[in-house]
């Protein structure tokens, strides 16, 4: 008696122990698989961050010598104005790209979801064709539309009797006019992503509504927009991420003006990197614009909380 229970002691602290081992060997596996990533993560993401934040204490050039500044750099990059202005015109530029391509690609999406599939394939290639052109073929297309002598846009307008307008030329419009092309080249990811979100909803959710007597708008606003709350805050983050780092587009259609009206935070820590003879002054002007990245984010997160999904 004292034998067989000793057995099945035995047996169950064996059993007991083989699942923290299977586990063990899963962590390991799982580990080794992921360290490749990890490696390029800490050479070219990580390492060359805390290199540069090491760096803008310093003022130096390709020429001389370090020296170290402490925050000097940081200070001179917080009182010139001139690089306040381009962040609040970069948030600007933002706030006009990001609510009209999330709100573009929702309406778009739904319109996908409701044809047939055949169509709903044509629609969503037709969609995705600016993700595939790069920037500088973007920008150069739509100079050539807003070109105040013979561009596409002012020969349109003609039509109507109305004037022709000089959309990059004009401190009024030149925001805006790049504000277009940047929807459009962002409009094909944020789509697909959207209508991804709505495939992901139960029909039965639907139709239980149906049954409910519920309409289309009630639909949208008690099953739709809740549901997809978390890919609406996808969508806004990384756009939001996106549009205050544009580059090309500002650089090759205004190269930041009239007047700077376009100079954009990261076309204008491009000018200073390439004009100054110091360097400290660029890296630190980069570094606080990832702090601005980070802050707005943060509060985007806050206004617009994520939930957990649920299964019906």
């Amino acid at each position: 008696m004292a034998v067989t229970s000793l057995r099945a002691t035995s047996a169950g602290a064996q059993a007991g122990t083989a699942p923290p081992r299977r586990l063990r060997r899963d962590n390991r596996a799982a580990f080794l698989m992921v360290t490749p990533l990890l490696v390029l993560l800490g050479v070219f993401v990580i390492w060359p961050l805390l290199h540069a934040a090491y760096i803008s204490f310093f003022t130096w050039s390709f020429y001389d010598p370090a020296v170290f500044v402490g925050l000097e750099n940081y200070l001179n990059v917080l009182t010139d104005a001139e690089f306040l202005h381009s962040v609040s015109r970069g948030l600007l530029f933002s706030a006009i790209v990001v609510p009209i391509q999330v709100t573009v690609a929702f309406v778009f999406a739904n319109l996908v979801k409701s044809v047939s599939r055949r169509m709903a394939a044509v629609l969503k290639v037709t969609i995705y064709v600016p993700a595939v052109i790069s920037e500088v073929i973007a920008a150069i297309v739509f100079t050539l539309i807003y070109t105040h002598r013979g561009g596409l846009l002012n020969w349109f307008l003609d039509f109507f009797g109305i004037e022709a307008i000089p959309w990059l030329g004009d401190t009024a419009t030149a925001l805006p006019a790049i504000a277009v092309p940047a929807v459009w080249i962002g409009m094909g990811v944020a789509s697909l992503i959207m209508l991804a979100g709505l495939l992901d909803i139960p029909e039965t959710y639907y139709e239980c509504a149906s049954l409910d007597g519920a309409g289309p708008w009630t639909k949208m606003t008690r099953i739709t927009l809740p549901l997809m709350k978390n890919v609406i805050l996808f969508l806004l983050v990384t756009g939001f991420a996106a549009s205050l780092q544009f580059l090309i587009l500002p650089w090759l259609m205004t190269q930041g003006g009239p007047v700077n009206s376009t100079n954009l935070p990261n076309l204008f820590i491009l000018q200073h990197f390439n004009t100054d003879l110091y360097v400290g002054y660029s890296i630190a002007a980069a570094l606080l614009l990832f702090a601005v990245l980070g802050a707005v984010s943060a509060i985007i997160f806050r206004l617009v909380r994520s939930e957990k999904a649920m299964d019906a």
